[in-house]
């Protein structure tokens, strides 16, 4: 699962232009390594200001929010939190035994 944030949207004086540009050419790159655009959220973000990351932000009235489809649907959202909350967890097998990784084996002398 993939989330592309599009940070220090304030520099660009949150020019939905550079936006649109930036996501064309991430979703060609992303298309390439295997992941398909449909399914990732390109999120503009402004980190220093907190723009879009928790709540919508007034600063950018030209963004109307992302859609990710996955197995179960369609998943829309506006902001980063919520792009985050979407991601899927991971299946874990619970009807298996419990592995735990061992760093290292001590023989204790007595």
């Amino acid at each position: 699962q993939l989330i592309v944030a599009i940070n220090k949207m304030d520099t660009t004086k949150w020019s939905e232009d550079r936006f649109n540009e930036i996501v064309k050419e991430t979703s060609t790159f992303i298309k390439k390594v295997g992941y398909n655009p449909k399914a990732v959220p390109f999120v503009p973000i402004s980190g220093w200001h907190g723009d879009n990351m928790l709540e919508e932000s007034p600063n950018m009235p030209w963004y109307k929010g992302w859609t990710k489809e996955t197995k179960a649907g369609v998943v829309k959202g506006k902001t980063l939190l919520d792009a985050l909350d979407a991601l899927e967890p991971p299946v874990r097998p619970s009807d298996k035994p419990l592995r735990l990784p061992l760093p290292d084996v001590y023989q204790i002398g007595g």
